[in-house]
């Protein structure tokens, strides 16, 4: 549904294949401890018992993790405050976790790609346990800003590698 809605409003979405496949690997993992601990408990507890049960897992499978990571604001060159994410995950993305009965929220993404842009990092996932199957509650957050610039260091390393293949000849 939601690349549906993505298509309609004239955005592709960002293809998997399309993310370092170390960063898709780890999301995945954590994705399937997700699996696990929804499988365990299923829907209707506090937050508090998915995070603690989530943690349990990702150490079970050996998944570096911190709670409550907090990074900074800037704006024009200052540091005006900070933003915290859930949880931070393999120094490589992040989580916010959920257990609503509701759908995923617009704002709730919107929140979580606002701390990945403080970061500074591509990817966030947000997981509701609250829903009543985990994959309607999985949503997959990115920062198109983080994108964007590793597209151009991608360009940039392409023209170098042009230029310096010309200047030999």
């Amino acid at each position: 549904m939601q690349e549906n809605r993505n298509h309609q409003r004239g955005r592709r979405p960002t293809p998997l294949s399309d993310l370092d496949p170390a960063l898709t690997e780890i999301s995945r993992r954590v994705i399937g401890c997700a699996i696990e601990t929804h499988k365990e408990l299923g829907p209707g507890y506090p937050i508090e018992i998915y995070r603690k049960a989530l943690a349990h897992e990702l150490k079970h499978e050996e998944i570096p993790f911190e709670f409550e990571k907090s990074f900074d604001v800037e704006f024009d060159g200052e540091n005006i405050g900070t933003v915290t994410a859930d949880m931070y995950v393999g120094d490589r993305f992040l989580l916010k976790i959920l257990a609503d009965s509701d759908e995923v929220s617009g704002g709730a993404r919107s929140e979580l790609r606002a701390v990945l842009r403080a970061a500074e990092l591509e990817l966030g996932l947000i997981i509701n346990f609250g829903q009543r199957r985990l994959k309607d509650g999985l949503v997959r957050v990115l920062n198109p800003d983080a994108l964007r610039a590793d597209d151009e260091e991608d360009y940039d390393e392409e023209e170098e590698s042009d230029y310096a293949h010309s200047t030999e000849e």
